[in-house]
């Protein structure tokens, strides 16, 4: 990990919510907020912002995309980081911004948004080296990895290099975690059978493991996971690791 000076790293910021944190899980986007701002970043947060552009994409709708993912290319003008509380929405802006927008007039702009593109845990890490003080009781936690995490924006170690700030966190990761939890967006929709039976043998790993929480950086598989552990009847907490790390650092003195 490369060490950053004080005066190397980003003071200001955007944030790109997404769909699934902003419409269903927006404490994750708080708890994205507060840990940058721990780290000494001003955030700035577009209003008009929507979505990615990612399912459509994924579906061969290339010109539904394109509409939607062109709204958000004049949201960002300032050539700063553009952080994304998920591995999965970055890989599609940071990777396939280039597919989608070959060709296109604005295909020079969008590369150039795309190059700032940055997952959160790899943000943390990497360019603010951020230090975390843990204030939780002992814990064992799961590390789920996100296929876009692992196989695209190479930050499969990230959680686990935060993770060891915290003292009094044991972090295991289950077996074969470099298999998918059968998520994958529209894959979940369309091939049904086949996602079901790859999150239940996601799930048996992870219970395997003795971890009283659950961890990720993506919300698509933590919601696949853990309606699936719900449905077995499994009481496992699981959150984002924005939300894990934000809880775990606050002073619990009274």
């Amino acid at each position: 990990m490369s060490e950053k000076t004080a005066t190397s790293k980003p003071d200001t910021v955007y944030l790109f919510g997404t769909c699934l944190i902003d419409l269903l899980y927006p404490q994750a986007g708080v708890a994205t907020v507060k840990l940058l701002q721990h780290a000494g970043v001003r955030i700035i947060y577009p209003q008009a912002q929507t979505c990615c552009g990612q399912p459509a994409w994924n579906s061969g709708y290339r010109e539904q995309a394109l509409a939607v993912a062109r709204a958000q290319l004049e949201l960002f003008p300032k050539p700063i980081p553009i952080i994304v509380p998920s591995a999965s929405c970055a890989r599609m802006m940071k990777f396939q911004y280039a597919r989608l927008f070959a060709g296109q007039p604005d295909e020079a702009e969008a590369r150039k948004v795309a190059s700032r593109v940055y997952e959160l845990s790899g943000f943390l890490v990497d360019e603010l080296n951020i230090q975390l003080h843990d204030s939780g009781a002992p814990l064992r936690v799961a590390v789920h990895t996100s296929c876009s995490a692992r196989r695209e924006m190479a930050v499969a170690n990230k959680i686990p290099e935060l993770l060891k700030h915290l003292h009094n966190v044991d972090a295991v990761e289950p077996q074969h975690a470099e298999e998918c939890c059968g998520f994958g967006g529209t894959f979940a929709i369309k091939q049904p059978e086949i996602s079901a039976a790859m999150v239940l043998e996601k799930c048996r790993h992870i219970c395997a493991t003795g971890a009283q929480q659950l961890v990720s950086q993506d919300y698509g598989c933590l919601m696949n996971i853990g309606s699936a552990l719900e449905k077995q009847g499994v009481a496992l907490a699981h959150q984002h690791i924005a939300e894990f790390l934000w809880e775990r650092i606050q002073d619990r003195d009274p």
